[in-house]
């Protein structure tokens, strides 16, 4: 599981000029799955998300997390962050979970992060041609591959 984590002070998505999710000050998280992805991967990441201490404190620092600051979280599934570049041109995705096995991790991650944080979860359309639209805080971005738990 990867996951492309921004920080923004407000994140929407779209599916056919309708708005679908959309948080004001926090995470817009982008999470692409694979089929060996498990529900400790799931627990793994929603618990680093809410505990990431990546919002400013009094002073400027990174000091506080997502719980600190009251804020929301958008999530939004993306098969493309697996994808493999090795050879030529076009990317190849065969590394990234079918449709059916993705949307049943996505929907399972979904409602972990809701549990772990207490708060109800933004997301966008599984499956759609979404427009995302965000204002990166910072600029504040961070990747994280439950396989490579760095």
């Amino acid at each position: 599981m990867r996951t492309v984590i921004q920080r923004v002070l407000h994140a929407r998505v779209e599916v056919d000029r309708q708005v679908v999710g959309q948080i004001g000050p926090g995470l817009l998280l982008l999470v692409g799955f694979e089929p060996s992805d498990t529900a400790d991967d799931l627990q793994w990441l929603a618990a680093k998300v809410a505990s990431l201490r990546i919002f400013d404190d009094g002073q400027g620092a990174m000091n506080l997390a997502l719980p600190d600051v009251g804020g929301q979280v958008l999530v939004v599934s993306q098969f493309t962050l697996h994808a493999r570049t090795k050879k030529g041109s076009r990317p190849s995705f065969v590394g990234a979970a079918p449709a059916d096995v993705a949307l049943t991790l996505y929907e399972e991650f979904v409602n972990t992060l809701e549990r772990v944080l207490g708060q109800p979860v933004q997301t966008g359309s599984f499956g759609a041609n979404m427009q995302v639209h965000l204002l990166n805080d910072g600029p504040v971005t961070i990747i994280i591959d439950t396989k490579n738990r760095e």
